[in-house]
């Protein structure tokens, strides 16, 4: 604006001068269109809510896309007001950048405010309960902060009720797991409980994952359900993506099973950029470093699946 003025004073200055008040008047016209051009574009960016903001995938995705304002305004959604004060000490960004939202509870996410896209980030996580397995020695793990049916299937519903209150042409971008497949993974095993009677309760996280996948789905909202898997805390941005559906293990040269958290997050943010991952549900993963060619189109990295997503007729939802 300050720029604008002085152009206004220019006229002034010039007043007697019938040519150069025409040339000022032009001057100041110019930088109005641009000035509204530079409004326009930032009016443009995308909103983007981006749940699970301060976990480290999740927070990824979140700083990725706070350094490109003019693509995306995302508002981080984190369980606790410590991980927000975290979040807004670490990312330097305005306060109302980033609010405390329990995705487990449907009436809070009614109050989410407007947003365009949303990157589902929230997943039940693991941590030892201080008992040991008898037979293995191995550590228990189990869910303190909430059971995988309670995170990753509710949770993640309400996420996606609240991406519908927005619009048919909402995108919603899941970051899931690789294992799907197959119900009986290892994964699935942390926090089930055995009852007496022989059935069993808690666990089963790949299964309600799932089971949210399916869910969008059949929602009819624009989706991308991206299948990582194993998250390394490694550099982004200079290995060779592997994208494939189903649990395929192929492709991926000496290491076939993980991923830096970094290129993940791209993946998240780069399926709100690139058409073509619109309605894709696939697997991700890395050769790794120094292996193959560093992945930078990612329009070319999703249209290696000629047009396959993954299948849901394989595998269990829920319990």
């Amino acid at each position: 604006y300050h720029c604008v003025i002085r152009s206004q004073s220019l006229i002034f200055c010039f007043e007697t001068n019938l040519e150069f008040k025409i040339m000022s008047s032009l001057v100041v016209g110019s930088l109005f269109l641009i000035v509204a051009l530079v409004a326009s574009e930032n009016c443009g960016a995308m909103r983007v809510v981006v749940s699970g903001a301060g976990g480290q995938t999740g927070k990824a995705a979140f700083l990725k896309m706070l350094a490109r304002p003019n693509e995306f305004t995302p508002l981080g959604l984190v369980r606790s007001p410590e991980s927000r004060d975290a979040l807004l000490e670490q990312a330097g960004c305005p306060p109302e950048s980033v609010i405390v939202c329990d995705v487990t509870d449907e009436e809070e996410c009614t109050k989410i405010p407007p947003f365009d896209a949303m990157i589902i980030g929230t997943s039940a996580k693991p941590s030892p309960t201080g008992e040991t397995n008898e037979e293995t020695g191995r550590p228990v793990f189990g869910f303190p902060n909430g059971q995988p049916e309670r995170v990753d299937w509710i949770g993640q519903k309400n996420q996606i009720d609240a991406a519908l209150r927005q619009g048919k042409d909402t995108q919603v971008v899941i970051c899931s797991s690789m294992g799907g497949t197959d119900p009986e993974h290892m994964l699935n095993q942390i926090g089930k409980e055995m009852l007496p009677d022989g059935t069993s309760t808690g666990g089963n996280i790949l299964r309600w994952k799932r089971k949210a996948e399916v869910y969008l789905i059949e929602s009819g909202l624009p989706y991308t359900i991206v299948h990582p898997g194993g998250l390394l805390n490694e550099a982004g941005g200079v290995r060779e993506l592997v994208i494939g559906v189903d649990d395929n293990m192929e492709g991926t040269g000496s290491d076939n099973r993980s991923i830096p958290r970094e290129d993940v997050a791209e993946v998240l943010v780069q399926s709100l950029l690139c058409k073509g991952y619109r309605n894709r549900s696939f697997d991700l993963r890395s050769k790794p470093e120094g292996e193959g060619e560093v992945t930078t189109d990612f329009e070319a990295l999703i249209s290696r699946l000629d047009g396959a997503n993954c299948d849901y007729s394989l595998g269990v939802t829920g319990a």
